[in-house]
């Protein structure tokens, strides 16, 4: 018999209901390092397409990873408190209906749990059970009809953890600009590969965390980023001689 992910006795299943919830900040981390590393690796293969030197490609990656990281940052906290925002404004609308037609509002539970098989004297004492505690019909509601968790994640938290990862993972394939001994275009393929074994490294933690395949997690996410350099290096390839045509002192 394989082993649980946790334990059925009676105490241990009250320990885990009683405990609740956590909120997960997982995706956060996982769209953070994904994306940072990806728009890094989109710079660095889009000049490198374009035959400009390797410096450019590091002072464009450092910029637009930066800007990018702090718009990620500010957009998944925006996302996490607009659910949050959300939760409680329907909150606050059962409140008033459950004031207002509580009669009605008991027939939304009713249907509710009649349209997941109970019925007769078993549906009306689930219906009674609810609706005489104000905040468990509250709760209930919120969840079985409008489909929200009880509890979010912080928006804040989720803010910070997507900036920072993307700042962490995304600044790895800028790092062989910083080795003396490469040159050249060496330094396009160095950056090349540590940015897929970085894309590697967050598909293989994913499936660890999650319970997947970790070798398939790891090689669908470094296909995906490694599409993404592609797609930008063929831009570059073919606007270079668009840039090559341009003189850079010269008014745009």
């Amino acid at each position: 018999m394989s082993t649980l992910e946790h334990g059925h006795r009676p105490q241990e299943i009250r320990h885990r209901l009683a405990a609740g919830h956590r909120p997960s900040y997982l995706p956060a981390a996982i769209l953070g390092g994904i994306d940072g590393c990806v728009t890094t690796i989109a710079v660095v293969a889009s000049v490198a397409g374009a035959g400009l030197p390797g410096v450019i490609a590091f002072v464009l990656g450092v910029a637009s990873l930066v800007a990018d990281g702090f718009s990620m940052g500010v957009s998944n906290y925006q996302a996490v408190k607009s659910e949050g925002d959300a939760r409680e404004r329907l909150r606050r609308q059962e409140e008033r209906h459950i004031d207002q037609v509580p009669e009605g509002e008991r027939d939304e539970v009713r249907a509710i749990f009649e349209s997941k098989g109970f019925e007769g004297d078993a549906l009306e004492r689930i219906v009674d059970t609810i609706t005489e505690d104000r905040q468990r019909w509250i709760d209930v509601m919120i969840q079985e009809e409008h489909g929200l968790p009880l509890h979010g994640p912080s928006p804040s938290i989720a803010g910070l953890a997507t900036f920072t990862v993307f700042l962490a993972v995304g600044s790895l394939p800028l790092l062989p600009f910083l080795v003396p001994l490469i040159n050249g275009g060496g330094y396009f393929v160095a950056s090349g590969l540590t940015a897929l074994i970085a894309l590697f490294g967050i598909g293989y933690a994913k499936g660890v965390v999650l319970d997947m395949p970790r070798w398939r997690a790891g090689l669908e996410t470094m296909l995906m980023g490694g599409g993404a350099a592609v797609i930008a290096f063929l831009f570059g390839f073919f606007l270079e001689p668009l840039i090559g045509g341009l003189r850079l002192d010269q008014p745009v």
